[in-house]
């Protein structure tokens, strides 16, 4: 069965493996050049990268975050619906071999295969921008480069791409099962896999290790304060390197959570247009006059591989529980 399931889908492993190296090999020939220039440079480095290793970083994040959802795509949905969509799997199920068997070999091969893509990938680009996560950490150039927290780098660095591609491929198959259709299921694992890998960030991932707060004064020349919803909503952003932002609360005199008064918003309005700087700056000194500060949580660069680990564990038991669903599923069938 297992040698079966490799001929199966080795065509779309080949070229998902022979891209995958030939992308490593690019950042083999490039990754000693940028590690020689961070020695140099120091966190000054990612105002230093040229503008081709500037867009092979962007490649790289890309490439990380795009691996597990073309295997959900292309190896997980196709696997099994395919043959439940020509009815190939009755030969095999006649053939001594149960469905349990059946279904745990395509499954055991197609996510040890998938987790070892998405982990060579992985391996390749956090190797490779290291030099400027180390340098973004440490306060330079956050502005063009992303944080190792951030939200658009988190998911293409360290561990986490391995569960991300287990549980896309498993949800694939999952998926190919229930609906029996090939396109039908490349197209809904597509869509259930990016409306995970936005609700995880966006609601969970925050809150998988303990969050450190700071509150800092609003008035100018202190941390860079913007404001939102027509001046109803104020954001700040402290000195704190690698952190990543979670929320943001207005305190008032007495350190309770409260709303921007209006008065803020008066004092901003212009019949002109937007505020000038001066003008924004006054109505910052009057607005700290009244005792009102910023209180923002983050989570620290430190946290970074608490959050990996967290969050592979999540990953890896959604796709268990998939696994586990299938299994009930696949015996159930015509």
């Amino acid at each position: 069965m297992i040698w079966l399931t490799w001929r199966q889908f080795r065509t779309q492993a080949a070229v998902l493996f022979a891209a995958v190296a030939a992308f490593a090999a690019i950042l083999a020939t490039t990754g000693p050049q940028l590690a020689d220039l961070y020695r140099t440079a120091g966190s000054g480095l990612a105002d230093r990268v040229s503008t081709s290793d500037q867009t092979l970083y962007y490649t790289g994040l890309l490439a990380v975050l795009a691996v597990p959802a073309v295997i959900g795509m292309f190896w997980g949905a196709p696997l099994v619906s395919r043959e439940l969509e020509t009815g190939t799997h009755h030969l095999a199920w006649n053939q001594g071999v149960t469905r349990t068997r059946w279904l745990a070999a395509k499954l055991g091969l197609g996510t040890a295969a998938s987790m070892a893509a998405a982990g060579l990938t992985a391996l390749a680009v956090s190797w490779w921008s290291s030099p400027i996560d180390r340098a973004v950490d440490g306060g330079g150039a956050t502005d063009t480069y992303f944080p190792r927290l951030d939200p658009m780098a988190f998911a293409a660095r360290g561990v986490v791409p391995v569960a991300h591609a287990a549980f896309a491929f498993v949800l694939g198959v999952a998926l190919g099962l229930l609906i029996r259709r090939t396109l039908p299921a490349m197209a809904a694992t597509f869509a259930l896999y990016a409306a995970v890998q936005i609700a995880v960030p966006t609601w969970i991932r925050a809150h998988l290790a303990a969050t450190d707060r700071t509150v800092v004064p609003i008035e100018p020349g202190g941390a860079p304060i913007s404001i939102q919803e027509d001046a109803k909503r104020i954001v700040a952003h402290p000195e704190v390197p690698g952190a990543w932002e979670t929320s943001q609360q207005t305190l008032d005199a007495a350190g309770r959570p409260s709303a921007v008064p209006s008065s803020f918003a008066d004092c901003l309005r212009t019949e002109s247009g937007p505020p000038t700087l001066r003008q924004f700056d006054g109505c910052l000194v009057d607005l700290g006059a009244l005792g009102y500060r910023q209180q923002v949580t983050y989570q620290p660069a430190g946290n970074f591989w608490a959050l990996q680990w967290a969050e592979t564990g999540l990953y890896l038991g959604l796709a268990l529980a998939l696994t586990g669903l299938c299994v009930w599923w696949i015996r159930r069938l015509d």
